[in-house]
């Protein structure tokens, strides 16, 4: 799936994987295609950007760790109000999932009238 079918939807997304706890951007990227079955096959250039975006606004922290002797990697979790936005996207989320189904998933036979 393209980054473009998930633009208003990958903030959230990306809240509810660093949810489980401390993850790095390659880890979250892996999270995202895994659990999604292979359809968030995200680029990097989507997720890092994304990442410093949420990071900017408060919901995010980032934190470099060591990983070996000369390597680091930037971890993130999410914030008190990281926490609350999830909630809220998630509220908002299932609305609209719900609404959406009422109508996709709806059969319909239209009578014609003359």
């Amino acid at each position: 799936m393209k980054a473009e079918a998930l633009k208003g939807h990958l903030d959230a997304l990306l809240l509810a994987t660093v949810d489980g706890g401390a993850e790095y951007g390659y880890a979250i990227r892996e999270v995202l295609r895994t659990e999604s079955g292979g359809e968030f096959d995200l680029p990097t250039g989507t997720i890092y950007p994304a990442l410093y975006r949420l990071e900017r606004g408060g919901l995010i922290v980032g934190q470099w760790t060591k990983v070996g002797v000369r390597r680091r990697r930037r971890c993130y979790r999410l914030t008190p109000a990281g926490r609350r936005a999830l909630v809220a996207q998630r509220a908002s989320w299932s609305k609209f999932s719900t609404a959406v189904s009422s109508v996709l998933l709806q059969e319909r036979t239209w009578s014609t009238t003359t």
